[in-house]
């Protein structure tokens, strides 16, 4: 992000960008219990900037371990629940629309789980280790987003292992415990904030009557 504030923090439209998403949680369901994973280092500086904008967090701060999955796993930890659902989503993915989040819980409460994806608008090439290439069809491919949504029983389960390189995300993770892995449609506007251009497109698609639409 060549910046020195983590991109959590970054303002969009003058508010940090975590805020924006978790209001698309609150948007969703007033009544739903959000755990906020953020290192421990990052509590004062984020009750500051609530503080400073005026903004109203009513959920549980959890402190984040060193990787993905230990932070997942904080977060999961955190919950007393037995049962129920549970939706991990990026803190950097502000624009996910309500229509998203009540399809992943549907589906994860029909299947057990429910990943958000798209398809690729571009074509793709198989490279191997080798460096030769090959193109591969793009209609087979997915990308993988947030909310991905499972059972708890589950989540709580496949958690319990150790941690692996290739879990990148939750559905590597209860992939490898056995779990089968249903996809749900997300959106393109549900963008990941990772590169400075990220910024620049958030800030103009605010200002667009699409954000409107996906908040209702």
């Amino acid at each position: 992000m060549r910046s020195d504030l983590p991109k959590q923090f970054l303002p969009v439209d003058g508010r940090p960008v975590l805020m924006w998403t978790l209001d698309a949680f609150r948007n969703y369901s007033k009544e739903i219990q959000i755990r906020l994973v953020l290192p421990q280092s990052q509590f004062e500086f984020w009750s500051k900037l609530c503080n400073d904008h005026a903004f109203e967090f009513n959920g549980q701060l959890v402190a984040g371990g060193e990787t993905r999955f230990q932070s997942v796993k904080n977060g999961l930890n955190s919950i007393s629940a037995k049962e129920g659902f549970v939706a991990v989503h990026d803190g950097v993915r502000p624009f996910v629309s309500s229509q998203i989040i009540k399809t992943s819980f549907e589906k994860a409460a029909d299947n057990g789980a429910a990943v958000t994806c798209v398809a690729l608008k571009d074509s793709a090439r198989l490279v191997r280790p080798d460096g030769s290439n090959e193109a591969v069809s793009r209609s087979d491919y997915r990308l993988m987003q947030t909310p991905q949504t499972f059972r708890m029983d589950w989540m709580r389960r496949a958690f319990a292992s150790e941690a692996q390189p290739h879990f990148t995300d939750c559905a590597s993770v209860l992939e490898a415990a056995g779990y089968p892995i249903s996809l749900i449609d997300g959106a393109y506007e549900n963008i990941k904030i990772t590169t400075p251009e990220d910024l620049l497109w958030a800030e103009a698609f605010l200002k667009t009557p699409s954000f409107d639409v996906l908040r209702s």
